[in-house]
């Protein structure tokens, strides 16, 4: 107990007499990777598989830790070959000290290939404030759960929570979850072992591309319950998946929905280029038409502030002095002036004026 206390006012009477927190973080940590006066660092102990392409890692986490509530999302920074990526996950909290990642690799992804496949134990990351509204902040009588992908970790997140808490018991659930085949279902054993040991608690595993086909979200499966009017769902996946499902369960109770990543963007078939002015920085850039306007800003060599690149963080918000814009997620067009602009997940429609 004493060497707590010890090591407590150590870190706060550095963090109070020096100025210069980084060169104290410099010396703190060659004590403990973990000590920080202010950041928030995390310690792999433990690297399993869940999926065929999902890994769950086990970290141990400092005192400056913020858990947030199951269901929402943290930020989670890594250095790689020198470069700092920055990607969003759902934990899991597991106690007072650990959280699980749950992360799926994705082609092309740098930051998810790299904690599946090159991390190890003992790598030192960075965690963000969590956010988001996918949370179960009163518990409903009857709960519906759809998920598709990796939105399944934010489910996992909120049942972890119930199972730990002995509330599972008093909910009536069902989980619909979707992936492409049998080997990309995560958390089977759980759901297996919350199945047999609660009676309201149901999974039902739907695969596209595994005989025997199963079909994608339609109103069949809204079909499968006859009181929806009296139950909450919570829906998360691609955005493709989440619009579809939001449709099949609009007269749900209440309804709840996050696209967890963005489905593959369909090529426009309007060529052609837009004009970027960056109001702040006085620049004007060119981009392609119907791309997403932050990866055209990055291949323009403009690095803007993001976060998530999914449009849940808002990291990478910016005020649009004025023209069109077409959100990707909902294909909503604006072409208000003065409006608060998520560059990750909208496109430009016309010549943009951007606060950046």
């Amino acid at each position: 107990m004493q060497q707590l206390q010890r090591k407590s006012n150590l870190l706060e009477i550095a963090a109070e007499s020096i100025y210069d927190r980084d060169m104290t973080n410099f010396w703190l940590q060659k004590i403990n990777p973990l000590w920080s006066t202010h950041e928030v660092l995390g310690k792999i102990v433990n690297k399993k598989i869940i999926a065929h392409d999902m890994i769950a890692l086990t970290v141990r986490c400092n005192r400056n830790m913020q858990y947030g509530l199951p269901g929402q999302h943290h930020p989670i920074k890594v250095e790689i070959e020198g470069r700092k990526y920055e990607r969003t996950y759902s934990l899991t909290q597991l106690n007072a000290n650990h959280v699980q990642i749950n992360v799926k690799k994705v082609p092309q992804g740098i930051m998810s290939h790299w904690l599946c496949e090159q991390s190890h134990i003992g790598d030192i990351i960075e965690l963000g404030t969590p956010y988001g509204d996918m949370t179960l902040s009163q518990l409903p009588q009857q709960l519906i759960m759809v998920a598709a992908g990796s939105g399944i970790t934010p489910m996992y997140s909120m049942l972890y929570n119930l199972a730990q808490n002995g509330q599972l018991s008093n909910i009536q659930i069902t989980l619909l979850y979707w992936a492409k085949q049998q080997q990309d279902f995560a958390f089977q054993t759980e759901f297996t072992q919350w199945q047999e040991q609660y009676t309201h608690f149901n999974v039902q595993y739907f695969c596209t591309q595994q005989t025997p086909f199963d079909s994608r979200i339609n109103t069949e499966h809204r079909k499968k319950f006859n009181n929806i009017q009296q139950q909450d769902v919570y829906i998360c996946g691609p955005s493709g998946f989440v619009n579809a499902a939001t449709q099949v369960f609009s007269d749900a109770k209440q309804l709840c929905s996050e696209a967890f990543s963005l489905s593959p963007i369909p090529v426009d078939t309007e060529a052609g280029v837009i004009q970027i002015t960056l109001s702040k920085s006085n620049q004007i850039v060119t981009i392609p038409k119907g791309q997403p306007i932050l990866i055209g800003l990055e291949q323009a060599n403009v690095k803007p502030t993001h976060g998530c690149r999914m449009g849940i963080c808002n990291k990478c918000s910016c005020k649009k002095a004025n023209g069109q814009t077409k959100n990707l997620n909902d294909g909503s067009i604006n072409n208000e002036p003065n409006q608060d602009l998520r560059i990750c997940v909208n496109t430009a429609q016309s010549d943009l004026i951007l606060d950046l």
